[in-house]
């Protein structure tokens, strides 16, 4: 729908929407739920709800209010599951100054939960995922390979010291890292979720024009990820992208399989993607770092005239 004061919409698969209320305050609004990802419940919450939070600081806006959105079994659970859902989902809101105004819960087999999530934004100063320049350096803030730990650990094979590493990246969120890049020159933003590193990272290339080329070794991974790659514990999400991506995306014949599987591997809560100018990267990277906040330089942006979006060497 076209709307003078719709100045963020679908049409680059952004991470949230943005609506204009007056000349220097606009609306940022999104949502996400899903199903659990964790056995016990208030992580599960915790985790849906830093996810769902995410897309707000992906935009460079910060989230007011939330909804929460909950389907619970009629039978068969019981309902202080639920509970414990929602008060992990609650904690997680209110440690980033969000207030959980209300939500809806409806009657389903399978567990989902989830927010839907406003945030303010000043209509100037909106962080999109297009807009990357050739020269430009991409940062990544956190670690990959949370869909392979958590596939792992429904098989019961996740080593518990990788499956806490894995919930301590979920959990954490990205307003450390947000507050970070707003004070610098951003030409693009998104958070890495559903569709791994190379699809979120392919939206980037496509809605700017550019290639993105992403150095293999110098992905961040969480603790024990290759070793499960490797043996095999790979999400059903990391074929689909890697289907979707057919030609759009190069894998070199000299990444190793593993690697290549983490920078496909669907992320749950996952950092924040940034192409800024290499000294601009730099000076982020100090000032993550002195925010406790993880981060590596794992490609650059090139021009493009055809062949892929991207390229993983």
């Amino acid at each position: 729908m076209a709307h003078a004061d719709l100045l963020v919409g679908t049409s680059t698969a952004d991470d949230a929407g943005v609506f204009r209320l007056a000349p220097d305050l606009a609306l940022v609004q999104t949502v996400d739920f899903f199903s659990p990802i964790v056995d016990d419940a208030v992580t599960f919450g915790a985790i849906a709800a830093a996810n769902a939070l995410s897309d707000v600081y992906a935009m460079g806006g910060v989230p007011r209010t939330a909804l929460a959105i909950a389907c619970f079994p009629q039978d068969g659970v019981p309902m202080e599951i639920l509970a414990d859902i929602l008060r992990g989902g609650i904690a997680k809101a209110e440690e980033a100054g969000v207030v959980v105004v209300g939500g809806h819960t409806v009657n389903d087999e399978e567990i989902k939960y989830g927010l839907a999530v406003t945030g303010t934004i000043h209509p100037d100063r909106i962080l999109r995922n297009v807009g990357a320049r050739p020269g430009d350096a991409l940062v990544l803030t956190k670690a990959l390979g949370t869909g392979i730990v958590t596939t792992a650990a429904k098989r019961n094979v996740a080593a518990p010291a990788d499956l806490a590493a894995a919930v301590a990246s979920m959990t954490a969120l990205n307003a450390a890292a947000a507050a970070v890049f707003g004070t610098l020159d951003v030409h693009a933003c998104t958070d890495v979720t559903g569709f791994g590193l190379l699809g979120h990272g392919y939206e980037m290339a496509h809605g700017s024009g550019v290639r993105l080329v992403l150095a293999a070794e110098a992905l961040p991974v969480l603790p024990g990820v290759r070793r499960l790659a490797r043996e095999g514990h790979v999400p059903g999400g990391c074929r689909r992208t890697r289907e979707w991506l057919a030609g759009k995306v190069d894998v070199d014949g000299g990444v190793a399989a593993d690697l290549a599987d983490v920078a496909f591997d669907p992320q749950t809560s996952g950092g924040l993607l940034v192409a800024l100018p290499p000294g601009a990267a730099h000076a982020a990277l100090d000032a993550l770092a002195a925010a406790r906040v993880g981060a590596a330089i794992v490609g650059t942006v090139e021009a493009r005239e055809r062949g892929p979006d991207v390229v993983l060497r």
